[in-house]
């Protein structure tokens, strides 16, 4: 009866040193934090294309800002739509005359409204690419760390089969097939994280661009909001400035 896999690989574990073992672990290691952010980025991305479908028609169909502001907190306040509002209420908000000025009262109100919102987008996209360098990390470097511990495993049968002065086919094919196991979990590991990191990279592609798309609905309307004030200043000036300052 042959050995089976999982018995080459205990014996394998058992026999090896303290190098092969943290190797071992380190794949290990690898392969839980890649199936932990396949789990978590997979369930960001299901719930963030819900938001993309429904919050932006819910945004613009409210009675008002106010109310469409309400509506994004409704689906999560720190999801990137939610954001977008936020940076938007923030923008819209009128500054009191009791604040310092700063540099954001010399912009122009098209670069200060598109600098809060470009800033609001900044935040989000950090959002939706963190844990993405991870599986790109694993992806590339873990077949190598399989491959390290491959070599370290052969290195060791072949000097124990070597000092033992026995060199047969039935030797030396067992500790080097059980030392080529590693390469196998190397490859393992890497290959869920590649397609996860492939995956994720176009499903953030899509949702970065129903964002920007937000992003430059709400530039438009808060433009068109600040041009509405302006006008509406304008309409109840001051009976003085109207008259040119003459006195009754």
């Amino acid at each position: 009866m042959e050995p089976s896999v999982g018995a080459g690989i205990l014996h394998l574990w058992r026999e090896s040193d303290a190098v092969a073992k943290a190797t071992a672990g380190l794949l290990l290691a690898m392969s839980i934090a890649t199936w932990y952010l396949i789990v978590a980025k997979t369930l960001q991305v299901w719930r963030l294309r819900r938001q993309a479908s429904a919050i932006p028609l819910a945004f613009w169909s409210a009675p008002g800002f106010d109310a469409a502001v309400m509506t994004a907190h409704a689906a999560g306040r720190t999801g990137p739509f939610s954001m977008l509002a936020d940076a938007a209420a923030a923008i819209a908000r009128p500054a009191s005359d009791a604040e310092a000025p700063t540099l954001d009262a010399s912009l122009e109100r098209s670069d200060y409204v598109a600098r809060g919102l470009r800033r609001a987008l900044q935040r989000a996209s950090r959002r939706l690419e963190a844990g993405l360098s991870v599986l790109a990390s694993v992806g590339a470097t873990a077949p190598f760390v399989g491959l390290f511990g491959t070599v370290w495993g052969i290195y060791h049968a072949l000097t124990d089969i070597g000092l033992s002065g026995q060199v047969s086919i039935d030797k030396v094919a067992g500790p080097v097939g059980e030392a080529l196991v590693m390469t196998a979990l190397g490859i393992a590991v890497a290959v869920p994280a590649v397609l996860a990191y492939n995956f994720l990279l176009r499903a953030n592609r899509a949702i970065a661009q129903e964002l920007d798309g937000f992003a430059r609905d709400l530039h438009a309307y808060l433009l068109r909001m600040g041009a509405t004030q302006d006008a509406h200043s304008d309409t109840h000036a001051s009976p003085l400035a109207s008259e040119g300052g003459r006195r009754i």
